[in-house]
Formats: C-alpha cells, sequence, structure tokens
C-alpha cells in the first residue's frame, strides 16, 4: 500500500442511534389500526417469514371468534393465519390461534406478538415437533424503532419456527425445478399472464407456484376459486375450505339449488365432500395432463371459461356472501 492509499483516520464518525417506539403510538387499536396495516403490508412480514405472502382477509370468523388475518404463501400455495397482538403473548391468545387452525386449517400458523413469554414460545415448539409435516408454528416479535426524528420503522424477528424451515427457504429460493414442477411453474406463469389481462380481479399473485394446483380468492373467508391438475384430468372448483359445520351447510345449500345452478353453469357439477379435509367442493373436470405441452393454450382457455361460467352460475342463485351467510347462520343454530 502507497502513503496515498493509506486511510487516514479523522476521528469518531457521525452515527445515529435507533430509538425503540412504543407500538401503541402508532397503532392504538389492534383491529382497527394494527391489523389493516398488516393486511397492506404483508410483504413486509413475509420477506421475514421467507414466504411470498398475500392477505387477503381481515377478521375472519371461526365460530364465535374473529381470526385476524388469513391468506396464502404464492410460492407453495400453503394457507398462512395471522394472529396479531399488540401486547406480550397470553394464553387467551394461545387458546384462541388453535381454534383458528384447527378451524381453517392451514399449512402455516404464525402468531405476531411484542413479547414472546418463555413458555408460549415452548409451546409453539412443542407444536412443531408434534404436528405433522404439513403443519408449521411461527412466532414472531414485532418492534417499532427510529433513527434520530426519522419515521417510525417496523421490525420483525422470528423467534418460533420449525427446526427444517431456514433449510427448506433456502431450497426453495434456488433454481432447482425439474420435470413436473418446473412445467407446473411455467403453466401457470402463462395463466397468471392470462387472468391479469382477460380477469383483473381475479388474483393478486405474482409468482407462479411449482404445485399442480393454483388458487383464486373468492372474496368470501374460507372459500376459495381453484384451478388444478387432479388425477381425474383438469379441475375447475369452488372450494369450501372454512369452517367445517359452515361447508357442510354451504354444500347442502348448493345442493338445494343444483338445477339452475347448472342450468346457468351450462352443464352438470360434482358435489363432493372431503372429510379428510374437513371441507367439500364443487367441480367440473375436463381431459387434460401437464406434460401435454402443446394443448396446454385450450387448457388455459378451459380454465378460465369454466370459472367465468362457474362465477357467474353462483351469482345467479344468489351469490356466494348470501350463501356464506345462511350457512354461517344455519351452522350457529343447533335447530336447523
Amino acid at each position: 500500500m502507497t502513503d496515498s492509499e493509506k486511510v487516514v483516520w479523522s476521528g469518531r464518525p457521525d452515527l445515529s442511534r435507533l430509538t425503540p417506539v412504543d407500538p401503541r403510538e402508532v397503532w392504538r387499536h389492534e383491529a382497527r389500526d394494527f391489523t389493516p396495516w398488516l393486511l397492506e403490508s404483508a410483504d413486509v412480514l413475509g420477506e421475514e417469514l421467507g414466504m411470498d405472502l398475500v392477505l387477503e382477509v381481515a377478521e375472519h370468523p371461526v365460530g364465535g371468534f374473529l381470526l385476524d388475518l388469513i391468506g396464502v404463501d404464492e410460492a407453495t400455495n400453503e394457507r398462512v393465519i395471522v394472529e396479531n397482538q399488540l401486547t406480550p403473548t397470553d394464553h387467551t391468545h394461545l387458546g384462541q390461534l388453535l381454534t383458528y387452525a384447527g378451524g381453517t386449517a392451514p399449512t402455516n400458523v404464525v402468531w405476531l406478538a411484542t413479547l414472546f413469554r418463555d413458555e408460549h414460545r415452548a409451546a409453539l415448539e412443542w407444536l412443531n415437533t408434534r404436528t405433522d409435516k404439513n403443519t408449521r408454528f411461527f412466532g414472531v416479535e414485532i418492534r417499532l424503532v427510529r433513527v434520530g426524528d426519522s419515521l417510525p420503522a417496523p421490525m420483525f424477528r422470528v423467534v418460533v419456527q420449525p427446526n427444517d424451515w431456514g433449510k427448506q427457504v433456502k431450497q426453495a429460493s434456488l433454481p432447482n425445478a425439474t420435470g413436473r414442477s418446473l412445467a407446473y411453474q411455467q403453466f401457470w406463469a402463462r395463466f397468471i399472464d392470462r387472468t391479469r389481462s382477460q380477469q383483473p380481479g381475479w388474483t393478486k399473485a405474482r409468482k407462479p407456484p411449482a404445485q399442480n394446483w393454483f388458487e383464486l380468492s373468492a372474496g368470501v373467508t374460507g372459500f376459495y376459486f381453484t384451478v388444478s391438475f387432479s388425477r381425474q384430468g383438469l379441475r375447475s372448483e369452488l372450494y369450501l375450505g372454512g369452517e367445517a359445520t359452515v361447508n357442510e351447510r354451504a354444500l347442502a345449500a348448493l345442493l338445494a339449488v343444483k338445477a339452475p345452478l347448472e342450468t346457468s353453469y351450462g352443464g352438470p357439477l360434482t358435489y363432493e365432500p372431503l372429510p379428510d379435509r374437513i371441507a367439500c367442493r364443487i367441480a367440473d373436470y375436463s381431459p387434460g395432463d401437464i406434460e401435454q405441452t402443446s394443448d396446454w393454450d385450450a387448457y388455459l382457455d378451459w380454465f378460465l371459461d369454466s370459472q367465468a361460467r362457474l362465477r357467474k352460475a353462483l351469482d345467479d342463485v344468489g351469490g356466494l356472501p348470501n350463501l356464506y351467510r345462511k350457512a354461517i347462520s344455519t351452522a350457529s343454530d343447533p335447530s336447523t
């Protein structure tokens, strides 16, 4: 190093410090302020969790309770629920978290709080060791800080996650999709482009999944429109995936209007209880296989057409919001 390249010490650098901010100064009310902010800022939480997180519904009813947020990890199409509190963790929220998980059958369960008590951290860690690989529990602490006179900024810290989660996230980020997984990604990328062009209100998705199905919001909590490559071929459906009793009553209500529903749709539909998933579906099928790449354009046409006809048919028999209200009402009435 020459004399001109030597670093000359010019004194202590002028640096600021992070100052903690009381979350209640920014979000005065948990439901009215904090939950809506999370709904609009899902990417911030998702980045910390290692998910392509999209949150779709706030205050999702589960029995007599209201789940704060429900959404999906777009990288995997897996269901995500979030229960948040602007206080340290407590037993009440732990009980609610388990109730919500039982009523929505998610893959990823996220509990967000300002501080995790040791016993609640241990409870989530125990759940991660005892539940199957398709159920994961996360504990996340939320804090606010500012630098000097700057605006407050959120800081998330994951304090509980499945033991192999970091490895899974790293593997998922690698461009190693092969075979059918790669084909699914390529097909759903084209599906997203077509949907955004022809039906822009159907999805907010940005990243195509590597799975055989693609989920679309139905605008009603617990219900989803889904297109997929199933064992029977192409499937276009309304998936009833909320609370078990509500799903059953919704399916019964659809069976009660089977004739006008199918007349409006333009053909027969299947009505399928799925007891192993605590869910139900109404669906239509068409021949198809992801490996038949020359037929992809025809598959896209069928998916978009069948979904448009299914949505119109449901509107013609009263609409999903009305169906959901009836299902909720009868599910809560023991005399029905």
